[in-house]
């Protein structure tokens, strides 16, 4: 048909107002889904790019690249057990169900029916509590089909619809999958840099302890006060209280990852104590435009659009008249072994027309609604596009910043242990007061401490720079219905090199 009736028809207010004479003009009219990706939403490149970097996008198995066997082990678990995944493989089944539903729609449905039956004659043969009456027989064998001819592809735009909603619970499972992976790598790393601000805790009440031996002597030799004892006690009270608090926020990570693994979180371990033994991989990012390629997020967003265009078809297809065939054919005798001859079949078939002439506005309210829909799914699939370009430049920025802030604190650290090493020895040999000790002590500790913490934010970094670039998935080429402008030219070149 064309575009101008088309379009004509998608703008008009009043579609039952000559009717018949559009009719033959709307035959097929299925029309493609808005394009919405504006060339000027994808970046030329990242701002936060990292140089220098061979790999460029993740690969499947992200998660081996930190070299944790441990690691490797609970995701692969948890994508057979995780409960969050296995809610979302039920909505694929669900979506796939959906699909078969609106699949039938395009073919005839038959029905076949047999009957005996026995009942009274009316002839006097025989008697049952004084009513004399006699019995027959009757057979049947009836067939019938219908078929509602999709001449206006109300049905096709269903299935599309059916179609483009399981491609979306597709990826919204991928999508899942990526999450549930990031977060089990980054509550994996929680329990460990835990475990290791634990150790540092209690590395300080050991040198506290340690000071506190030598401040006992010189107090018993009258060569320090009281008050040097005090305030070395209080410290290591202080240390000590922030002890209980650590252990209880690595106690809830480990409940927290059991969770994610779908056990409960009694006798669960990490058998895993440091995250030395780690290395932090780090990945580039190709062509920006080919993100959203590899965000299964955005390409459930893009799934959503195409499935709610397909729903507006539909409900503009629904104002025009739909056909139906029907026939049936029975065979009926009052004996089974004369039942399939020819003088006992009967026939008929036929033709039914149904256009719908006043349904007090129920289907302008349908097209409206599906309208206001897809409006809905673009600003949707616009906000998807933004914020998987937004997470990837944050999870730039995130890798870049933490890794400089951790080269810092590793020189501190060092150069804190070398302070707080002079300060004990000038100590013990007279030449300092407690006061420098405790200020080299508190310097040294906050610093490991701080140390710990940056490494987990870098380490969650990297975890999130793999998700926020897809986690190695990739969408098929066939299956995408959002283009730039160049994307559209690009493929169109490409089409015309393979001829």
């Amino acid at each position: 048909m064309s575009k101008v009736a088309c379009w004509w028809f998608q703008r008009w207010r009043h579609p039952w107002r000559g009717l018949p004479a559009v009719a033959l003009l709307m035959v097929g009219c299925a029309t493609h889904v808005p394009q919405v990706l504006a060339p000027q939403v994808s970046p030329k490149r990242f701002s936060g790019q990292i140089i220098g970097i061979d790999q460029v996008w993740p690969q499947p198995d992200w998660w081996r690249t930190f070299g944790s066997p441990e690691l490797s082990a609970l995701i692969e678990k948890a994508h057979a057990a995780n409960l969050d995944l296995a809610v979302a493989v039920a909505h694929v089944m669900e979506a796939q169900a959906q699909t078969s539903i609106q699949r039938a729609a395009l073919f005839p449905q038959i029905n076949a029916q047999a009957q005996a039956l026995r009942s009274p004659s009316g002839q006097s043969a025989q008697s049952i509590s004084g009513q004399s009456y006699s019995t027959g027989n009757s057979f049947g064998l009836t067939f019938g089909a219908s078929y509602a001819a999709d001449f206006w592809g109300l049905a096709r735009d269903n299935l599309r619809a059916s179609d483009e909603a399981l491609k979306s619970a597709r990826f919204t499972q991928q999508a899942v999958a990526l999450t549930v992976t990031a977060n089990i790598a980054s509550t994996y790393f929680t329990v460990l840099v835990l475990r290791a601000r634990i150790a540092i805790a209690n590395e300080e009440i050991a040198a506290i302890n340690d000071i506190l031996g030598t401040i006992n002597l010189r107090v018993a030799t009258g060569m320090s006060s009281h008050l040097d004892l005090a305030q070395e006690q209080a410290q290591v009270e202080s240390v000590e209280a922030q002890l209980p608090m650590l252990e209880e926020q690595e106690l809830e990570a480990r409940v927290a990852l059991a969770v994610l693994l779908g056990e409960p979180p009694e006798g669960f371990e990490v058998t895993t104590q440091s995250p030395d033994a780690f290395r932090l991989p780090l990945v580039g990012v190709g062509v920006p435009s080919e993100l959203l390629l590899r965000r299964p997020d955005v390409a459930a967003a893009e799934a959503n659009l195409a499935a709610a265009h397909a729903n507006l078809d539909a409900a503009r297809a629904a104002f025009l008249p739909q056909f139906a065939l029907t026939g049936n054919g029975a065979f009926a005798s009052a004996a089974v072994n004369a039942l399939l001859h020819g003088p006992n079949f009967a026939w008929d078939f036929g033709a039914d027309l149904l256009q719908t002439v006043f349904d007090g506005g129920k289907l302008l309210g349908q097209k409206r609604l599906a309208y206001a829909t897809q409006e809905q799914l673009i600003a949707s699939y616009r906000s998807a596009v933004l914020n998987a370009y937004a997470d990837v430049e944050n999870a730039l920025g995130q890798v870049t910043n933490s890794g400089n802030s951790e080269n810092h604190l590793e020189r501190e650290v060092e150069s804190a242990r070398e302070a707080f090493k002079i300060a004990q020895l000038q100590y013990r040999q007279g030449t300092t007061d407690l006061l420098t000790v405790l200020q080299a002590q508190q310097t040294l500790f906050s610093a490991e401490d701080q140390l710990a913490q940056i490494m987990l934010a870098r380490m969650r970094a990297v975890v999130h720079l793999f998700e926020a670039l897809g986690g190695g998935w990739m969408e098929h080429p066939d299956e995408r219905t959002q283009f730039t402008s160049s994307q559209v030219i690009g493929g169109q070149r490409q089409r015309l090199a393979e001829r």
